[in-house]
């Protein structure tokens, strides 16, 4: 295997938990969370598993400032602030949404982590304003590295194929690893590294906002791409993803009855904050799926909560979970 920079500022390895509550007041199968909102950075969450990655290739392009996109409330962005101030990046964060008059939760947070904010209004010009914010940058001599969105280029995806690699070693059964899935990263991470460090159980996608085919489509390709930098080419094609797109209907960060059934059976039961968007609508695809008798009541379900709950607090959330 390929030496590739890394740099080791997650708390790892993350814990697992027993959810003996949420398995009863669901009847079965046995469920288990392993804790990726305690990886440590700004609140934690997945996506600082994957700036391990992408920091140290910034730091090793020679880079001075750190570029990305994401929502108003995105966790990603959170992180990747907090990450630039910790390692001495200029941060610019491209934000698309309606943009609150008080800054709360993760944007209250990028501020704070000293990131400058380009506000998007429509969704569908921040990929054309993204790019003109690094080329401006690029210009004016900053030496900007482009984080992507979500983390999830084959680089941020090695993230998830090394966690794959520490909850192996952790030597805790699971028949299926359940999971939020949006850009992809994650989901490649995980897919590469079942099969480079054998997982024999299956790993399951809940789409957040993206449809069944793009997910396996765009999934399988960044596993293969991310396998290149580990040394042997690893072909994936479409077949070797499982994700559920039935639960996102509604749409990207809007919050449903499901969602919010999620958030508060963990909260009253566990004591375990979820957040409104990415792990309140996996687990309520999870609970559906066991409600209708996908999974078998003898399997174990490992839920990798990734995250999130600074969204608690923003004002478009906390006044209706």
């Amino acid at each position: 295997m390929k030496s590739i920079p890394r740099l080791h500022f997650a708390h790892l390895p993350t814990p697992i938990e027993e959810l003996p509550s949420v398995t009863k007041e669901l009847g079965g199968p046995r469920i288990l969370v392993k804790r990726d909102d305690q990886t440590g950075l700004a609140f934690g969450g997945n996506k600082t598993r994957k700036l391990e990655f992408l920091v140290a290739e910034a730091q090793e392009q020679g880079a001075k400032m750190m570029i990305s996109a994401g929502a108003i409330q995105s966790n990603h962005c959170r992180q990747t602030a907090a990450a630039a101030a910790r390692y001495g990046f200029e941060c610019t964060l491209v934000l698309t949404g309606d943009m609150p008059a008080q800054p709360s939760a993760n944007l209250l947070l990028d501020g704070l982590f000293g990131a400058n904010i380009v506000h998007v209004a429509d969704r569908k010009d921040r990929d054309r304003i993204l790019q003109e914010t690094f080329d401006n940058a690029t210009n004016e001599g900053k030496k900007p590295y482009l984080v992507p969105y979500g983390g999830s280029s084959p680089t941020g995806a090695l993230g998830y194929a090394f966690a794959m690699e520490e909850f192996i070693k952790q030597d805790v059964h699971a028949d299926w690893i359940v999971f939020g899935t949006s850009s992809g990263g994650t989901h490649a991470g995980l897919v590469l590294g079942q099969r480079v460090f054998g997982f024999k159980g299956k790993v399951l996608g809940i789409s957040i906002d993206e449809p069944e085919t793009w997910l396996k489509s765009h999934v399988s390709e960044l596993a293969t791409k991310a396998s290149e930098k580990l040394g042997e080419r690893l072909e994936f094609g479409p077949a070797d993803v499982l994700a559920n797109d039935r639960y996102c209907r509604a749409g990207y960060g809007v919050l449903t009855e499901a969602e919010r059934d999620a958030v508060r059976l963990f909260a009253r039961t566990e004591g375990l904050l979820l957040d409104p968007v990415y792990t309140g609508r996996a687990a309520a695809g999870m609970i559906d799926l066991i409600r209708t008798g996908f999974f078998k009541k003898e399997e174990t379900i490992l839920f990798w909560h990734t995250g999130g709950q600074p969204a608690l607090f923003a004002e478009k959330y906390s006044a209706h979970i």
